[in-house]
């Protein structure tokens, strides 16, 4: 189980976080990454995690002031990028283009979606992986794992239609290792989270209380 964590705009320590989620990856021999703000991608790639951008833009170089630039990032350290997240939807056409662009730079894409049939338009376009948030639950205090399995169900099966080599991740009210633990039964490869681990007054513990629901699927 991959746990993905976005700071979105949160006002953490972006590197508090990543030197919490390196030791506990370490410790726990779990695969934990963390998405961050553009102008923290370097400090936070310096920690050893595996540092993700939060989006990169459809463009290549050239004149696009404002734009987030997929070889920009990965310079800065970012190995992967989440794409389409409800707070930064894309039209499909976008989704493709930012899909080609973080391929020229060699990272890794994981395309949110709301529900199984965007995840299956999204799979159809060859990301790595899809991740199914229901915008509803996204940031409270309910799994969409426990309070919708059946929507993450149909995601792992939307996605298998299409293609089988893309993962399914769930997101969107994740913050217990119950919560990745019910996750992986119901199909998902991984969990993206925010709020639960940027919000938290000790990162650390509940790092290590998602990567029990990681262990605990070995």
């Amino acid at each position: 189980m991959f746990v993905l964590v976005n700071l979105k705009a949160y006002p953490c320590d972006p590197v508090a976080v990543a030197e919490a989620a390196t030791s506990v990856a370490k410790a726990h021999g779990a695969r934990i990454a963390v998405a961050t703000q553009a102008a923290h991608l370097d400090r936070v790639a310096a920690t050893g995690v595996e540092t993700w951008a939060q989006h990169v833009a459809p463009v290549d170089h050239g004149s696009h002031t404002g734009h987030t630039l997929a070889e920009a990032v990965a310079d800065a350290g970012a190995t992967g990028s989440l794409l389409n997240h409800s707070e930064r939807r894309l039209k499909l056409a976008d989704i493709d283009g930012a899909l080609d662009a973080a391929k020229r730079a060699d990272m890794e894409t994981v395309v949110c979606a709301n529900n199984p049939e965007q995840v299956a338009a999204a799979a159809a376009l060859g990301p790595d992986a899809v991740a199914v948030e229901p915008p509803g639950l996204i940031g409270g205090d309910v799994s969409v794992a426990s309070a919708d399995p059946e929507i993450v169900e149909g995601a792992v099966a939307a996605a298998e239609a299409v293609d089988p080599e893309v993962d399914v991740y769930c997101g969107a009210g994740v913050s217990t290792g119950e919560d990745v633990a019910a996750a992986a039964d119901l199909g998902a490869e991984g969990v993206l989270l925010a709020s639960g681990v940027a919000k938290a007054d000790d990162p650390r513990a509940v790092l290590e209380d998602l990567v029990s629901g990681v262990s605990s699927r070995r």
